[in-house]
């Protein structure tokens, strides 16, 4: 080989040496710029990823958020299937919350709890519009029914006020009626008797006292046998016995003398004593008159010794 040939050789080998290194060098390059690319891409991925699970974690807070602002008002749907399909459906975003966090394998298993969690939540968004559907619904139906409640008792109220108001007249009417139907006597007098019959002025010496008085005429009044009661009572508060008992205003009270008449609607004198056997003592005495429970007169006449 020739001096010339040496050189060619050499030079040859020289350039295969130094295509070897660069096909290396560049094989190098290559694999670290690939690397850097798959760890960018990794990191895009990951940050995707916690972005995406961030957000639904969000969205699953708020929707239960929602469902508790009206959890007050689930007595209203304490039979309904919409409390129980919304428990059901929380337990499932729960766990796939979980499981995500938990996960430690490819971000192929996590885009796939992601994309079982994004359909979880859905569905959960669903049951909550409904149920928040359904405690609107309910509640305009318990206003309307607030309102119609309320209106029958002002409509009862109403009725009670008339009806009271009727009965106060039929009281009233009645009281009249029965005023109207009453005795009435004028021309009351108190005297006392000696024992001839005769007015005695000095009531120490009197046997009898004795009540006149007229029935004035009442067509109204029903006819009829009656009985008329005198009560006396003394100047000690003591009330003169003689006349039986008598019913007025629900009480029994004692008469001092009483008289049977016949009332034909007429005017009628009427005259009732008191027989005594003791002393009477001087003062002033109270003297009233009943019939048919009614108290037609009541006067204080002084009587002197």
């Amino acid at each position: 080989m020739n001096k010339n040939q040496k050189i060619i050789l050499y030079s040859g080998i020289g350039v295969f040496v130094a295509l070897i290194a660069l096909v290396i060098v560049l094989i190098v390059n290559n694999s670290s710029q690939q690397n850097a690319a798959n760890e960018a891409l990794a990191k895009a991925d990951s940050l995707a990823l916690a972005n995406d699970r961030l957000l639904l974690t969000n969205e699953f807070n708020q929707l239960n958020a929602d469902f508790s602002q009206y959890e007050d008002q689930q007595i209203y749907l304490k039979n309904d299937s919409l409390v129980q399909q919304y428990n059901a459906a929380r337990m499932k975003v729960e766990g796939l919350l979980k499981e995500l966090n938990a996960e430690k394998r490819s971000n192929a298993s996590n885009r796939a709890r992601i994309k079982q969690l994004e359909g979880e939540i859905a569905t959960l968004k669903g049951i909550v519009r409904h149920y928040l559907e359904e405690i609107k619904r309910l509640g305009e139906e318990n206003e309307g029914l607030r309102q119609e409640i309320q209106q029958v008792n002002e409509k009862n109220q109403q009725l009670a006020a008339t009806a009271a108001t009727a009965q106060r007249d039929n009281e009233q009417l009645t009281q009249t009626v029965a005023q109207a139907k009453r005795l009435n006597i004028t021309g009351l007098s108190f005297s006392a008797y000696n024992k001839k019959g005769k007015v005695e002025k000095n009531v120490t010496k009197a046997k009898s006292l004795g009540a006149s008085f007229v029935i004035s005429p009442n067509a109204t009044a029903a006819p009829g046998h009656k009985t008329v009661y005198m009560r006396i009572v003394a100047p000690d508060g003591n009330t003169l016995t003689g006349g039986g008992t008598f019913t007025y205003d629900g009480q029994t009270l004692t008469a001092s003398g009483a008289r049977e008449i016949t009332y034909d609607n007429s005017e009628l004198p009427v005259s009732i004593y008191y027989q005594t056997n003791a002393t009477l003592t001087p003062g002033e005495y109270l003297v009233e008159i009943f019939c048919e429970g009614n108290r037609l007169a009541s006067h204080r006449f002084p009587l002197r010794k």
